[in-house]
């Protein structure tokens, strides 16, 4: 609404103001994609949990593959036989393509912050982050198609082929240099942080210009390659600083694309001259938000029985959340300028055509936005998806309970004033009467330790879960001392997320992750057969034994320390 205000009001005398919003409005659409995408890419990637990309990966790539494909030919479809503008299937399908790409950051947002599930926003996101290399691809084939070029079958899985597994290939090569230089970091929060930032830009413009392959590919592999190997490297406040600054940048990137947007979508509207006249053009966008929904129906309905049988699964809830969250963001509104922009070079896409694309992009991300983004909670609190799960509100009141006894505390070290003197507690009391509620809080959330039906009460599940997570958290401490390196730490985290993924239907056992780390891999049998020098043999086989004594001494004390702190809060 801002930027559509904004834009508003540089046709009616804003001064510099509106000649600086102008040029905003005619920015490159290649510039909007390079200023915005790699830190968004990069911070989206990088968040994730590498445990739950493993389990979701299928699901995802079904619906960034299958579903995008799905998703272009119902719009494409749609557009060719229903609206009137006389469009080529090419040019029907190339609208159908950028309009497939999703961008659901208010619905992940969303999703985080009323504590929802942790799969379903894995899900919605890992699909957002692939199906934008995917749509974009998908549009330059069509785009192409569009201007007079020719593609056989042969071609286009070539294409694709070179495309996605070359933008992997650079997204591993920047993860690997850039996490290797880390290790020569030490303690320099800002050189650390300078370079993730670098890293994702450099490796974005190298695979888009330089190699001509994904930049969303590539960016989107090197964050999930940090998320899985390069979290450990930033310890203590370094890492407390790394989130906050990514934390921030994607909030200014997403407030400041969308302002953009809506800057676009009204330069579009304003410049359309007779094309809006007549009201049909914005009865026939409505129509098109009907299409769009319908068709995120159809891929999800399609695609269920995959989605329901592989990962963590899919219940009809989670797809109903699923199919509300197919919003519209910057890449669809960036492919659309560059038709336009290809309207005024190339007779094969009219003008009218290039505002008719940009018009119906913005209002689909207006509108998405506007109806889908602004109803998801609504949505959620129907389906009782809102709710914190027992084990969440038990250690929320556990939490509650230790804070009371820190602010007790803190209440009694101010009483102790050496200058001031003792307090008179009861007159303090009379002023500050939530004093009284805080002792009144005081008891255990859990009960006492006498109380033997305690564990009854406390389901099994969430006794489990409180000592993983304390487990983990142990680890974190042992790596911020120094008694672990990176690479051990790296491992015993994968080990207790593997556990909290099985811990509802397995035994509790996160030593089994370890197994394999704590015996001799196969190969050094053949190393012991003088296949290289001794020496060498000894020095692999020395450093193979500190890792494995990192592994146990680690796995120990960390469970000893989680013991003590699950007695606290068990009561």
């Amino acid at each position: 609404m801002m930027g559509y205000c904004a834009e508003y009001g540089t046709h009616h005398r804003f001064g510099k103001i509106g000649d600086g919003i102008r040029l905003w409005a005619n920015i490159d659409p290649n510039l909007l994609l390079a200023v915005f995408l790699p830190a968004l890419l990069f911070e989206s990637s990088f968040s994730m949990e590498v445990h739950q990309i493993k389990r979701c990966i299928v699901q995802m790539i079904l619906l960034a593959g299958p579903g995008v494909l799905i998703s272009t030919f119902c719009l494409g479809v749609a557009l060719k036989f229903t609206f009137p503008y006389d469009w080529s299937w090419k040019t029907s399908l190339l609208l159908g393509g950028l309009l497939s790409a999703t961008d659901p950051v208010a619905v992940v947002a969303l999703l985080k912050e009323l504590g929802a599930s942790k799969k379903l926003s894995t899900i919605i996101e890992g699909e957002s982050l692939m199906n934008d290399g995917t749509a974009i691809v998908v549009y330059q084939l069509f785009y192409q198609m569009v201007l007079g070029q020719s593609f056989s079958w042969a071609a286009i899985i070539k294409y694709l082929t070179q495309v996605s597994l070359g933008a992997v290939g650079i997204g591993l090569a920047f993860g690997i240099v850039s996490v290797l230089w880390l290790g020569f970091i030490f303690n320099d929060t800002v050189i650390e942080i300078t370079l993730t930032l670098a890293v994702s830009y450099i490796a974005y413009f190298t695979a888009q210009v330089g190699v001509d392959v994904s930049g969303v590919l590539t960016v989107m592999t090197l964050g999930m390659f940090y998320a899985a190997f390069a979290k450990t490297a930033f310890k203590g406040d370094g890492q407390q600083s790394l989130h906050h600054f990514w934390e921030m940048v994607a909030y200014i990137g997403n407030t400041l694309i969308f302002i953009l947007s809506g800057v676009v979508i009204a330069e579009g509207i304003l410049s359309g001259d007779n094309i809006f006249e007549n009201g049909y053009s914005w009865a026939y966008l409505i129509l098109l938000y009907v299409y769009v929904q319908v068709s995120r129906f159809i891929v999800v309905v399609v695609l269920y029985p995959f989605l329901k049988y592989f990962g963590y699964g899919l219940d009809w809830k989670e797809a109903t959340i699923l199919i509300w969250s197919g919003l519209r963001g910057a890449v669809a509104l960036a492919l659309s300028l560059s038709v336009k922009q290809s309207s005024d070079s190339f007779t094969e896409i009219s003008p009218k055509t290039g505002i008719l694309f940009v018009f119906f992009t913005g209002g689909i991300v207006f509108l998405t936005l506007i109806v889908n983004g602004s109803t998801t909670q609504f949505i959620l609190h129907l389906l009782k998806m809102d709710k914190l799960s027992t084990a969440k509100r038990r250690i929320l009141d556990y939490t509650k309970h230790e804070m009371l006894n820190k602010a007790l505390e803190a209440f009694g070290d101010l009483g102790d004033d050496e200058e001031l003197g003792p307090v008179d507690w009861p007159t303090v009391k009379s002023y500050i009467t939530c004093l009284n509620n805080l002792e009144g809080e005081r008891v255990h959330p859990h009960g006492t330790p006498e109380d033997n039906n305690n564990l009854d009460v406390m389901n099994l599940e969430d006794i489990r879960i409180r000592l993983l997570n304390g487990v983990q958290a142990a680890y974190w401490g042992m790596l911020d001392e120094g008694r672990i390196t990176q690479n051990t730490a790296n491992i015993l985290m994968q080990s207790v997320d593997e556990a909290l993924d099985l811990v509802s239907n397995e035994p509790l056992c996160d030593w089994k992750g370890l197994k394999a780390n704590v015996h001799f891999p196969s190969y050094y049998k053949l190393l012991q057969k003088r296949i290289i020098p001794q020496k060498l043999v000894m020095y692999f086989t020395v450093e193979r034994l500190e890792f494995q004594c990192y592994i146990c001494a680690a796995f120990l004390r960390a469970h000893r320390i989680a013991r003590r702190q699950l007695r606290d809060f068990i009561g």
